[in-house]
């Protein structure tokens, strides 16, 4: 039977390796750096960095004098320092160029060779030199843990991982660019660094080792464990025996490693016969056994110069190990009988890594440092325009795919009409965006139902209308009764002119407007008359609402097999599918837009010290993954649409779609032609409302002009009649001359220049009854014109005057209309076909109230004609 395993002698050892700095002669980078930023930028920029100048100088010093001895210390300043040279890599050329920083030279000694050291002018130099102070700073941290317990051996094998990560980082990112040139140290190499990892690599998985032995795990898993132990030491050891480092290393650098590879392998065959010997493989126990005492054998024959402890480790696990030897021997020469197998022919001992080296990008990365950030050299800006231009191009590209894929659902959804046809089959149809605006813009203005109205205006405009003509006739009338029974009782005495001389213009005109009423109320019956017409037709527009008077889908009346509802619910679900995808490319496409805004590359860029091309390669690989769901997006929504066409044919053939979009097309035929309809008899009403306002105006001018005649020639009269009186009465007056009446004293209308000689009695406030033509007022009469001419087009015959001295300012005096002018002549411009052929007519400025006598009608709301003044 196997015995209980002893604790590791190789667990008690507790001696390791730590590296020593590297040492450097001191430097000054300030005023340098300063120059160059006050020659290649501007002396503003150099006061500008100025600050950053003097933190990078104190870097520098701090590393030169190691003021702070504290290991966490010292790892943090190497760790800053080296993020402040990757700012200044970027924006300071260090070399011997005559236009870059040729001033600066570096120094540094080899680490292990004080004597040789290496000089540069180059920053890859520095960088390297930090970068190896930085793992053997972690290294001596790690070294420093007091191992004897589990937290301290898990602590230091935390060091030594970030102590291989920062010799690793060297080996692959600095030592080539350190060693151009003929001035370097060894141990920059990258065979030096890629050693010093292996060896960092190997002391921290012997701490795992360590504590493994200490939570007594199994004789297996400590033989995995311990063989990548030595497996570690094993690659370092084949570095330090091969040129370049064969010859520059302490002879008792080789024998440490020598030995700790020769005691973890030994060590793993150990544990992994008391493994084989549970198993009762006696045999190969047995080889594996004599493996490991020849390994140590071999091992002590060049251990001069090694350490004792480790010398002590090996003789207690030779021992150990020679008595299970003796044991496996004896039994499997007693009981088993097994034929032990060479060496040689043995398979390799199974290993297992516990450790990796650190990353050490993250610790290290230096695009987020603002030190220099004011600095940009065009390299850097020509570099980020090019990125951007690559990540437009992506942006760019996959949000035509998204727009592509949006607008091909849009033009299958329409030519199946869905989800319209869905939508009717659960009544909440709904008409085109267009059609309805029409009808609720008809409807908003009173409809069909509101047109009664509107007529009932006309009827009372053109009432009040007729009613100030009947009373400006009888006015004149009146005036012309009383002159012509003043002159017939006086005789030759009544020397003034008589009424119907003066007159005759206001005559005439007012014949005219009659006229024009008499045409107006002819229109206005066609325009009643079309009204009642098509009202059927205009019906539909006061539907509320107006999808109520829309055919419905209904379902089949007769089903063989009852699976409409399943076809109508799977048509469904799939259109709600669509609608998912549709929702998920408005994400994808903000996605891109915000990680385009997030994108930074500039930082970056300005750390880089490798191949911008290779930075690009690794930062557009984030768009990847969205790029692959717009791909699956796309693809996935060209599948449904398949899907839902078929669906969509089975729907249309089970509720015969084709006969409902033909009868709902004739509806909207049907609204199309009611809203034309309505639109053309409002244009003619309101045609007409305008025109009766205008004429309106036009009378209540002409009347007052005809209360001033009436009004002067009642004065005239008064006098007239003291005068004749007089004269019978044979009397004599000094100022009979300038009070005798003749012709010239009594102008006719529209005679306004000529005035009366003298007037002995004061002149009394009287407003004039004649004024100067002015412009045509516009009216209802239009092709061929009533009023003017017949080879002309005149101007419509009523319109508002322009303001003038006058407050009433008259219409223009037209012409007689002809005769013979065709029966049925509409009275006002606007007339299309049997309505109204309107031309654009200027509505007055400021239009008068057209009621200017008490109406039991009260003032409606619609047309706009009806405004308190």
């Amino acid at each position: 039977m196997a015995s209980s395993p002893s604790p590791s002698a190789a667990a008690s050892t507790n001696i390791m390796l730590a590296i020593f700095e590297k040492k450097t002669n001191s430097v000054d980078l300030y005023r340098p750096l300063r120059n160059y930023v006050a020659f290649h930028y501007s002396e503003r920029e150099a006061q500008n960095v100025e600050d950053d100048l003097q933190t990078l100088k104190q870097l520098r010093t701090d590393v030169e004098r190691n003021s702070d001895p504290s290991l966490p210390a010292r790892r943090d300043l190497f760790q800053t320092y080296f993020k402040a040279l990757c700012q200044v890599e970027t924006r300071f050329p260090i070399s011997p160029d005559p236009d870059h920083v040729n001033t600066l030279t570096f120094v540094w000694f080899d680490a292990f060779k004080p004597k040789q050291k290496a000089s540069q002018q180059n920053i890859h130099l520095e960088k390297a030199s930090v970068l190896f102070n930085l793992g053997a700073v972690y290294s001596q941290i790690g070294l420093s843990y007091d191992r004897n317990t589990v937290d301290g051996r898990r602590q230091a094998s935390h060091a030594f991982i970030a102590a291989a990560g920062s010799f690793a980082f060297l080996r692959d990112n600095a030592s080539m660019k350190a060693s151009i040139g003929n001035s370097t140290t060894l141990d920059l190499s990258v065979e030096c660094a890629g050693m010093l990892e292996k060896l960092m690599l190997a002391q921290a998985q012997e701490c795992v080792f360590e504590n493994t032995i200490a939570k007594g795990s199994t004789p297996g898993v400590c033989a995995k464990i311990s063989r990548q132990v030595g497996v570690y030491y094993e690659e370092a050891l084949a570095a330090l025996n091969v040129s370049p480092l064969s010859q520059h290393f302490d002879k008792s650098w080789i024998v440490h490693v020598q030995l700790k590879a020769a005691l973890f392998y030994a060590e793993a065959c150990y544990r992994y016969g008391l493994e084989l010997h549970e198993k009762e493989e006696i045999a190969e126990e047995i080889a594996r056994l004599r493996s490991a005492v020849s390994v140590l054998t071999e091992a002590k024959k060049n251990s001069k110069g090694a350490a004792a402890q480790i010398l002590d480790a090996i003789s207690k696990l030779e021992a150990n190990i020679n008595r299970n030897l003796e044991r496996a021997v004896k039994e499997n020469d007693r009981v088993y009988l097994m034929r032990v197998p060479s060496p040689s022919s043995l398979p390799p001992l199974p290993a297992f890594s516990m450790v990796k080296p650190m990353a050490m990008y993250e610790v290290l990365d230096a695009s987020k440092e603002k030190m220099f950030a004011s600095l940009v050299p065009d390299s850097s800006a020509k570099a980020l325009s090019r990125y951007t231009e690559m990540v437009d191009d992506i942006i760019r590209t996959q949000a035509e795919k998204l727009q592509q894929a949006s607008e091909l659902t849009r033009v299958r959804l329409k030519e199946m009409e869905l989800p319209d046809s869905i939508l009717a089959l659960e009544g909440n149809f709904t008409l085109p965006t267009n059609l309805k605006e029409d009808v609720e813009a008809v409807q908003i203005s009173g409809g069909p139902a509101g047109l009664e109205g509107e007529l009932q205006q006309l009827r009372d405009l053109r009432r009040v209308n007729q009613e100030l003509l009947v009373q400006t006739e009888e006015l004149l009338q009146k005036e012309a009764r009383e002159d012509a029974q003043f002159r017939s009782q006086f005789g030759t005495r009544w020397t003034r002119p008589q009424s119907s001389t003066l007159t005759k213009n206001l005559q005439d005109r007012l014949n005219r407007f009659a006229g024009n009423l008499k045409q107006a109320a002819e229109s206005d019956a066609r325009i009643e008359r079309s009204v009642r017409e098509h009202s059927a037709l205009m019906s539909i527009l006061d539907a509320h609402p107006i999808e109520s008077a829309l055919p419905s889908l209904a379902r089949p009346i007769m089903s063989f097999d009852q699976n409409e509802d399943a076809v109508v619910g799977s048509l469904k679900q799939s259109l709600r599918q669509l609608e998912t995808l549709g929702a998920q490319r408005a994400g994808l496409e903000d996605m891109l837009k915000e990680m385009k805004r997030k994108d930074d590359i500039l930082p970056k860029l300005m750390t880089s010290t490798g191949s911008y091309e290779d930075l690009f390669k690794k930062e557009v690989a984030k768009y990847n993954h969205i790029c692959e769901e717009i791909a699956q997006n796309i693809e996935a929504q060209e599948q449904l649409l398949l899907q839902i066409q078929a669906q969509n044919d089975e729907f249309s053939a089970i509720f015969n779609l084709e006969d409902y979009k033909a009868s709902r097309e004739k509806s909207y035929k049907q609204i199309e032609a009611a809203i034309a309809k309505f639109r053309e008899i409002k244009d003619n009403i309101n045609e007409g409302l305008k025109f009766y306002v205008t004429l309106q105006d036009a009378i209540n001018n002409v009347k007052q002009q005809s209360n001033d005649f009436v009004m002067t020639r009642n004065i005239q009269c008064r006098e007239m009649i003291e005068d004749v009186q007089r004269q019978v009465a044979g009397l004599s007056f000094q100022d009979k001359n300038t009070g005798s009446f003749n012709s010239n004293n009594y102008p006719s209308v529209g005679n306004q220049n000529q005035r009366p000689n003298t007037q002995t009695d004061p002149p009394r406030p009287q407003a004039p009854y004649y004024q100067p033509e002015q412009p045509p007022i516009s009216g209802y009469v239009h092709h061929p014109p009533p009023y003017g001419p017949p080879h002309h087009q005149p101007p419509p015959p009523y319109q508002i005057p322009p303001t003038s001295a006058a407050p009433y300012p008259p219409p223009q005096v037209h012409q007689q209309p002809p005769t013979n002018h065709e029966y049925g002549q509409p009275a006002y411009p606007g007339w299309r076909g049997p309505y109204y052929n309107a031309h654009a007519q200027q509505p007055p400025s400021v239009p008068r109230p057209p009621y200017t006598i008490p109406s039991q009608y009260p003032p409606p709301h619609q047309g706009g004609y009806y405004k308190q003044q």
